[in-house]
């Protein structure tokens, strides 16, 4: 047994086994590629051209508009530095309310058949849409299964790197092939082109499923890795405290302390986690939504509006700034739509990799037991 036909055996072991998973995650990775545009494409009937002179509403009374429909305190609040653009107000996972700035009318909840089918196709990309505690089983399937996908991004290479010069490497599609020479052929030259983004999203992958890869980033920069955060218990929405009137002014003040501390936001989004009522949370991003080094968080206290904790890109350290590039470059959003395409062809390469890898193990199995029965015979 040589060292190439082990590594051979053990790339076929590892794609049937976690075939069918790969199959799934990429499939999907190329459903999500352009989510954020089909998104804002599909919510783009929400924007409310504002008269001449007029004002906008404080953030407050537009938020109570919102909550007084869904029956509840929202989650998170967004906003555009766009004039005509709604607040979008969500509750949840589930739900979000389109609001006019100016008058707080309730534009709407969105595309919510474009949302849903997205937050679907999320479920099975990353828990293979289980729901509840069967979530942490599924995580462990796609983690480990994004293990063996780097093995054999890994090992594809060195099978398909050619032992007697680059003129016989597999390197182009040929029409004249059919069976398995078609497969080989479609399965080597996939593999050859699509070997460099897949190394690249896979290794992001593998960095978000394990904490361990996750620790070795920042201690390969020499940084020590943050400690685990522990996971609360779930909130059923509708449970989340409601705000007095003692505090119903406390928004707007800080939007606008929001908005000065970075003149060229395009986005903000408030967070409002269950038992932090005493700070808020911003997200300010200058940039189109999918580069980290365009995104700074500001906590402010609500009470005093006194600014707790600022954090821009620049001020973290070089293993913050790789784990967050990791997150935005495993689904291309870091590169724009150049790199979100290019994650979309790698992961439909993705599957025609599966396939052909399967049918060709299919072939090989019955090949073997051709050659056994007439052994026997």
């Amino acid at each position: 047994m040589t060292l190439r036909k082990t590594i051979l055996y053990l790339h076929l072991t590892l794609g049937c086994v976690a075939g069918a998973v790969i199959f799934i995650m990429s499939a999907t990775g190329v459903l999500l590629a352009y989510e954020r545009q089909i998104t804002n494409w599909a919510e783009r009937g929400y924007r409310h051209e504002p008269a001449a002179g007029a004002v906008r509403l404080p953030m407050d009374d537009v938020v109570a508009a919102a909550s007084a429909i869904a029956g509840s305190a929202p989650s998170s609040v967004l906003w555009r530095n766009d004039p005509a653009a709604a607040v979008e107000v969500g509750f949840g996972r589930d739900r979000t309310l389109f609001v006019n700035p100016y008058t707080a009318q309730i534009l709407g909840e969105g595309a919510k058949s474009v949302r849903a089918f997205f937050q679907h196709v999320e479920d099975w990309h990353r828990w293979l849409a289980m729901s509840g505690a069967s979530r942490a089983t599924a995580k462990a399937v796609t983690g480990a299964c994004n293990l063996m996908f780097f093995a054999l991004v890994c090992s594809g290479l060195f099978l398909w790197w050619p032992r007697n010069g680059w003129a016989n490497g597999v390197r182009w599609f040929s029409r004249k092939l059919s069976g398995r020479a078609r497969d080989f052929n479609w399965h080597n030259t996939i593999g050859f082109w699509c070997c460099v983004p897949l190394f690249v999203v896979v290794f992001c992958s593998v960095v978000m499923s394990y904490q361990w890869a996750n620790s070795l980033v920042y201690r390969a920069t020499g940084n020590e890795p943050p400690k685990p955060q522990l996971r609360g218990e779930v909130v059923v929405r509708g449970e989340r405290k409601q705000h007095g009137s003692e505090e119903s002014t406390w928004m707007e003040p800080l939007r606008l302390k929001a908005e000065q501390r970075v003149m060229e936001w395009k986005t903000i989004t408030l967070r409002m986690a269950p038992g932090e009522e005493k700070t808020a949370a911003f997200t300010i991003d200058s940039g189109d939504g999918g580069r980290p080094d365009k995104r700074a968080q500001l906590t402010l206290d609500r009470a005093s509006g006194a600014e707790m904790r600022w954090e821009p890109f620049a001020g973290y350290n070089s293993g913050r700034k790789l784990r967050t590039w990791i997150r935005f470059t495993h689904t291309g959003e870091a590169g724009g739509v150049i790199g979100e395409t290019i994650a979309a062809v790698a992961s439909l390469g993705a599957c025609f990799l599966v396939w052909t890898g399967i049918a060709l193990s299919i072939r090989r199995f019955r090949a073997w037991m051709g050659r056994r029965k007439a052994a026997v015979g």
